[in-house]
């Protein structure tokens, strides 16, 4: 029986999901309808661009068409270009131009979008001269797919160029450009491009601002942030009024802003008028407050968040475990380590590194020697943090027998952070030979510019061991100017040594560095008192009675009922 092709297309029309289509398919193969391009064009299309589609199903219907038409073509290459596998979409890009077919201004950047997911500059170029010899270099559509690839590949400067032939009112290639600096670190630079795009009077979107706020948190603009705040609510935009799903991402992105640039409170309130809060959401405002040492109210928004019925992801137990190591809440730190185990989630490096971090920081030296062995994939940062707690808690040689099996394997680098841990280390144990070995080394083998906590060990190191002139000649030869820790390590040395000399040239720095401090004054009265110098005994305590500098109180810290209820 045959059947009217308008029949098949308007049963296609409303074909509900792959059941039917398969049973359209089997009805036009019995008929002559099956070699009819447009009804095959329609069963592809409905395979790709359907939720309930299927492109592998799509891929057996196109090899099966003798003479498929650009069309079809285009069809399969944007449909593996918006698949998990866009591979496909550049293999079948190839074999079209391999069986004769030219592409159009719809080929291109169907493939221009897969080539940028794989970040292929090769293939790019190509495809970019392609379009020049072609003239689709001049399709303004094309020309922004061309610049995203670009910018997918870190090519900045060929990015311009496809940038300045775009028309400068087109919001989607600046939207590209700004995006695209964001994405490779360049976040003050994409700010800059935002201020530019202002200049020429381009109305921004919705995507736009996204990035931008973005930007602005990174670079800590809130100024640029505050702007891009009141644009969007002066455009009627404003996500926390009336808030959807659409417009979730622009109201977290304002969020995040002012979070990361420290105006919690503005944040808070914000978080407080979500009527639909995400994750993401929730872990901006417990990450903001643990950056800012705020740590009673990121646990109890963390526990808000269980009582909302949220489940915490990789993001809530990063900043959760930091607020633990910073709290030194063990009980805690454990029932987020026993919620990780149950779910399988302490294998993630990061999730590892963070735990490690954690039992490191309250002592628990052997728990984090566990996660430390149990990983088969240690970076640099899994090492440093097992070197930094040893060293941390006095385990000097064994810091240091770590940092060697780190140097066997030379895939590692160590960074800045690995030799305060190393230098550390030395430090506690007095190795003043191998601090200087490995203080050259990170100078000299690594090129490691040395900051104030390496100078600090340094100092610290050798004024207790009592080598008072490598230290002054280590400060003079500092590239940074010392700071109130370092005079403090070489009056700590001053201490241990009776050295009056030195402890009166220390004490001229006082009143340089933070004059308010009690801990140098005490310290510089009691090398006094030991050298039976009572009348500099007294005239220290003067000195902080007049400048009206109090002993600073000790206290301690004693973790109870941080758990949920």
């Amino acid at each position: 029986m045959k059947i009217p092709q308008n029949t098949v297309l308007s049963l296609l029309a409303k074909c509900k999901n792959m059941s039917e289509l398969k049973q359209l398919h089997g009805m036009m193969v019995t008929t002559s309808i099956i070699k009819s391009i447009i009804p095959l064009s329609k069963l592809i299309d409905f395979c790709i661009d359907s939720k309930s589609g299927d492109i592998n199903y799509a891929g057996l219907l196109f090899h099966h068409i003798d003479v498929p038409s650009v069309y079809i073509w285009n069809s399969m290459i944007r449909g593996y270009a918006n698949s998990s596998n866009p591979r496909e979409s550049i293999l079948m890009y190839k074999q079209m131009i391999q069986n004769g077919y030219p592409p159009n201004h719809f080929t291109l950047p169907f493939v221009l979008k897969a080539t940028s997911a794989v970040a292929d500059q090769d293939l790019g170029k190509c495809i970019h001269n392609c379009m020049v010899k072609s003239g689709f270099e001049e399709d303004a559509y094309s020309a922004t797919c061309l610049l995203h690839l670009y910018m997918s590949c870190a090519d900045m400067k060929s990015g311009l160029k496809v940038f300045d032939i775009i028309p400068k009112s087109n919001v989607v290639a600046w939207t590209c450009l700004i995006a695209g600096y964001l994405n490779n670190n360049m976040a003050c630079t994409a700010i800059d491009v935002f201020k530019e795009m202002d200049q020429w009077g381009v109305e921004p979107n919705e995507i736009t601002m996204v990035n931008v706020l973005i930007a602005c948190a990174r670079c800590r603009d809130i100024d640029t942030g505050q702007h891009a705040h009141n644009w969007i609510c002066k455009a009627g935009c404003d996500p926390f009024m009336s808030m959807s799903n659409s417009n979730i991402i622009l109201a977290t992105a304002i969020l995040e802003m002012y979070a990361k640039c420290g105006s919690l409170r503005i944040a808070r309130d914000l978080f407080n008028k979500m009527p639909h809060k995400n994750i993401v959401a929730w872990n901006t405002m417990i990450s903001a407050y643990n950056q800012y040492e705020r740590y009673g109210e990121a646990l109890k928004l963390f526990f808000d968040l269980w009582n909302a019925g949220f489940c915490p992801d990789k993001a809530t137990f990063l900043s959760v475990l930091s607020v633990c190591a910073h709290l030194c809440a063990l009980e805690l730190g454990q029932t987020v380590h026993a919620y990780l185990l149950k779910y399988n989630m302490e294998t993630d490096i990061a999730i590892a590194t963070t735990l490690l971090n954690m039992y490191a920081k309250n002592g628990e030296l052997s728990s984090a020697q566990n996660i430390f062995n149990r990983l088969q994939n240690k970076d640099v940062v899994v090492w440093t943090s097992m070197i930094n707690g040893l060293a941390l808690h006095g385990y000097g040689n064994e810091a240091l027998s770590i940092f060697q099996r780190m140097q066997e394997d030379s895939t590692l680098v160590p960074d800045h952070i690995t030799y305060i841990g190393v230098l550390f280390a030395c430090s506690h144990v007095g190795l003043v030979e191998e601090a200087q070995i490995h203080f050259d080394s990170m100078t000299k083998v690594y090129g490691i510019v040395p900051e104030k906590e390496h100078y600090g060990c340094m100092v610290d190191l050798l004024s207790r061991a009592g080598h008072f002139r490598e230290v002054q000649r280590l400060i003079e030869t500092m590239s940074i100017k010392p700071n109130i820790a370092i005079w403090g390590s070489l009056l700590n040395g001053c201490h241990i040594h009776g050295n009056i000399a030195v402890a009166n040239r220390v004490k001229v720095r006082l009143t340089e560095l933070e004059p308010g401090k009690s801990g140098l004054h005490i310290l510089l009265s009691n090398i006094y008192a030991m050298a039976g110098r009572w009348e500099d005994v007294n005239l220290t305590r003067k000195v902080m009675k007049h400048k009206k500098i109090a002993k600073t109180v000790g206290h301690s810290l004693v973790e109870m009922k941080l758990l949920p209820p």
